[in-house]
């Protein structure tokens, strides 16, 4: 078995999208053999994934991941623990201990920033944790398409009608595991009944969807102490990172002279979502 990590100095790289070189580790009977770093080439996460294919990678361990991102690792047979932190040699023989736990997609909407991991991704996308070999799982949704490769077209809406995304807009599908974290819970939950070529309206609560509004999740900081702060402005999405070295999104509420108030809750946490969903093909 051949396991990539996201590298750099050591270190378990954060940014899945922008990340320089892979560290692969060659493994028998749960022991690594061989270790070698291989130039991460191309930009974007379609590219990072169709190359650990061609180097023949069974796993890929990172930190930060985006919904796309994920989707391109399952469509090119790439098993993913996400959410790693701290050292690439540790992680790997945590990995194979079976003691890793994988975050799923942890990335969400933003624009470019210094702060930023990896790119902007569908709504529709969740951040669940999801069934992955030597990772611990936490994945409840059951259903006849679960752990099924499942491609729909979907548009989504607000309850005023106001529609916020659609795959028949964009032109293209979307393709996903049903189950394995990569959507939120309620369209997860609702693709996993379905036949192939129906089409299903589902109304999704907050709790179904990206949460409530965690007032919590708003805090403020001094700009002094935090690099690049005296550069960003209202409602930018940036990600900064928490103790453990791993990034998570947020959005500058509010900013004076002195303080940037920093409001990381989803930006539709709190919203009942409306989606519409033609599941067109489960393999």
């Amino acid at each position: 078995m051949k396991i990539a990590v996201t590298y750099e100095n050591g270190q378990i790289f954060q940014h899945f999208g922008h990340t320089k070189e892979f560290k692969v580790y060659e493994t028998e009977n749960g022991a690594v053999v061989s270790q070698r770093i291989v130039n991460a080439g191309g930009s974007g996460h379609g590219a990072l994934a169709a190359l650990l294919q061609e180097q023949g990678i069974n796993v890929l361990i990172c930190g930060g991941i985006g919904g796309g991102a994920v989707a391109a690792l399952a469509e090119h047979g790439v098993e993913l623990c996400a959410g790693a932190s701290g050292s690439a040699d540790e992680a790997v023989q945590a990995y194979l201990r079976g003691e890793l736990v994988n975050t799923g997609a942890n990335c969400s909407h933003h624009h470019g920033e210094d702060h930023a991991c990896g790119s902007g991704e569908d709504h529709a996308c969740g951040g669940e944790s999801h069934a992955c070999g030597g990772c611990r799982t936490r994945t409840g949704v059951q259903g006849k398409n679960a752990g099924k490769t499942c491609r729909v077209h979907y548009r989504g809406t607000f309850n005023d009608g106001t529609q916020f995304d659609s795959s028949y807009d964009r032109g293209e599908p979307l393709e996903f595991v049903c189950g394995a974290g990569m959507m939120i819970p309620g369209f997860d939950a609702a693709v996993a009944e379905m036949e192939v070529g129906e089409t299903r309206t589902v109304h999704l609560l907050p709790a179904e969807a990206y949460g409530e509004k965690d007032p919590n999740a708003v805090f403020t900081v001094e700009i002094a102490l935090l690099t690049g702060a005296e550069g960003l402005s209202v409602d930018q999405r940036v990600y900064l990172q928490d103790g453990n070295g791993r990034p998570f999104p947020v959005r500058v509420a509010a900013k004076d002279e002195k303080t940037i108030t920093f409001d990381a809750n989803h930006e539709m946490a709190g919203k009942e979502l409306n989606f519409t969903i033609e599941l067109l093909s489960a393999e």
